[in-house]
């Protein structure tokens, strides 16, 4: 059964990628919308984990914002997987006419001057627009790391989709991953690393949104190493077809303190930096998974959806 769940899930992704991309664009937009509302009805595992993330985003909300933010979530979110469908096809007229992002210029003029940079974003709106669009319409190639999906075929096609967009993909792997990435910065490169996920035991931990987190440490110990510039940023989508975006204020290394301590202090500006984007534009936050540790029961299963 696994076997036959994992064709399926690979057969999916592949038939988005070779349909989607040839629809006309509005005929794309509102299938989107019509797979968001029907999987949204349903009150999936999926969306139910969406609110309960949500809840503590905006924790005064009524029942009806909340189901109101879900809905307007998983519409952003498969608002994400239409146009990354479709991103291939897409000019660099396209690409660049489709994002703006505010203060992009320190990360230019960070590696302008020979700095490498790592920038790291939360799931908000739609990262692999954003990806595309510093690779293409700014001209800067950069680096990042793709995680193990199952099945192996599934994540490889991830891996070619990106590449095909002209990022340089690195297995999640551990020492291997990070070696590469550290070499990149010291040669005045670009990292881009989603960062505002991590339930293993040798995630950072933090306060995020009032409560006990884990977040990966691995952009603040890279800046740390290489002497990189840490950026957080940000992206969420308007009522406009261009996607937005800001760079925050970069994440200085400590002066003092041990590694350890020193990755801690910057993960948690890193986390503030994030949680400031998502209170800001929550419907954008594609979270659907469990972040908070207290969501998980002492064996790791969730006492939640």
């Amino acid at each position: 059964m696994s076997a036959l769940k994992d064709r399926l899930t690979d057969g999916l992704y592949g038939l988005g990628w070779s349909t989607v991309k040839k629809l006309p664009e509005p005929v794309a937009a509102g299938l989107g919308r019509r797979i968001a509302d029907t999987a949204w009805k349903r009150r999936g595992p999926g969306v139910l984990r969406l609110e309960a993330n949500l809840a503590r985003v905006v924790p005064d909300a009524t029942p009806e914002r909340l189901a109101a933010l879900s809905r307007a979530g998983m519409r952003s979110y498969m608002r994400y997987w239409m146009e990354s469908f479709r991103l291939p096809a897409w000019s660099t007229e396209r690409v660049a006419g489709s994002v703006s992002i505010k203060d992009i210029h320190v990360m230019e003029e960070a590696l302008a001057s020979g700095r490498g940079v790592v920038l790291a974003l939360p799931h908000l709106a739609n990262w692999d627009l954003a990806g595309v669009w510093v690779t293409r319409a700014l001209g800067i190639p950069f680096t990042t790391v793709a995680e193990r999906l199952r099945p192996e075929s599934l994540y490889d096609r991830f891996v070619a989709y990106r590449e095909s967009l002209g990022m340089e993909v690195v297995p999640h792997n551990g020492g291997a991953a990070f070696g590469t990435l550290a070499r990149r910065l010291r040669a005045g490169g670009l990292v881009c690393l989603v960062a505002d996920r991590d339930l293993s035991s040798s995630g950072s931990e933090v306060t995020f949104f009032g409560e006990r987190a884990r977040m990966p440490g691995g952009p603040a110990m890279l800046a740390q190493q290489t002497g990189a510039l840490l950026l957080p940023a940000t992206l969420w989508y308007d009522d406009t077809p261009v996607m937005k975006g800001r760079i925050h204020a970069p994440v200085e290394v400590p002066e003092s303190g041990t590694r350890a301590e020193k990755t801690s202090v910057m993960t948690q500006a890193l986390a503030d930096a994030f949680a400031e984007g998502i209170a800001d534009h929550p419907e954008d936050w594609h979270m659907l998974q469990r972040l908070w540790p207290a969501d998980l029961d002492e064996r790791g299963k969730g006492r939640r959806p």
